[in-house]
């Protein structure tokens, strides 16, 4: 899939559709998406509570293309979900991969990577595979929600994401963690089981921890260290 659109038309339609959509349900949002771009639009899910949002855009846009980083060092019970999505919502799944496997990468940098250099690991499982994949998109949406962490709360529903030069959709920036699993309980969605045993954020199991009623849902992430994010969203 080749982008039809050149940079500075999407980075226009970013702009105006910011202003225009900013007050937009996530439903409202998706179904423009879905007429602006069709099937140069994607969705990326870690199989946590984004699963809400691949089910709004498979219901905007039936077929919508999933993509999935598959890291080699999932959770099993993330890794069930995405053997199971398929089943329950109409799209495509897409599983990225890095250009080694956890084998090579070890062979080249060291076992247990992700505790020396977490922003290397991370770089080489997440960040390149899915930036390779969204070349061919024109758009992408994605599960952040503002109140997720310091760095989100300024979350618009569309922006112009200049890392990957084409526009970004976060169609739930707006909602709390009452208005997410409200939406889970009505349409039956399924998530990931860990979110109900301490684990508000899930990533890697190498790089997630628990986290404490009361504490940033993120803070089990990466604990001990800096860092919040894995380089995606930057």
């Amino acid at each position: 899939m080749t982008r039809i659109r050149t940079e500075d038309e999407l980075h226009a339609i970013a702009d105006q559709a910011a202003r225009e959509h900013a007050r937009d349900s996530a439903e409202e949002l998706l179904a423009w998406a879905a007429r602006t771009f069709g099937r140069s639009l994607a969705v990326a899910c870690s199989m946590a509570a984004d699963t809400v949002v691949s089910d709004l855009a498979a219901r905007a846009l039936p077929g919508v293309d999933v993509l999935f980083l598959e890291t080699g060092y999932h959770f099993r019970e993330t890794e069930d979900l995405r053997i199971d999505l398929p089943v329950f919502q109409e799209i495509n799944l897409i599983e990225l991969r890095p250009d080694q496997s956890v084998a090579e990468q070890d062979a080249q940098y060291g076992p247990r990577l992700y505790e020396r250099d977490p922003n290397t690991c991370c770089r080489l499982r997440k960040v390149i595979p899915l930036g390779r994949a969204l070349a061919g998109y024109e758009a992408w949406v994605t599960g952040i929600r503002r109140e997720d962490n310091d760095l989100r709360t300024r979350a618009g529903l569309v922006e112009w994401d200049k890392s990957h030069k084409m526009v970004k959709l976060n169609p739930i920036a707006a909602w709390g963690a009452d208005e997410l699993f409200e939406y889970v309980g009505a349409h039956g969605v399924p998530v990931n089981p860990l979110l109900g045993q301490g684990y508000p954020s899930i990533g890697c199991a190498t790089c997630t921890r628990k986290v404490a009623p009361g504490q940033d849902p993120r803070s089990g992430r990466w604990a001990g260290l800096t860092k919040t994010e894995c380089g995606i969203h930057l």
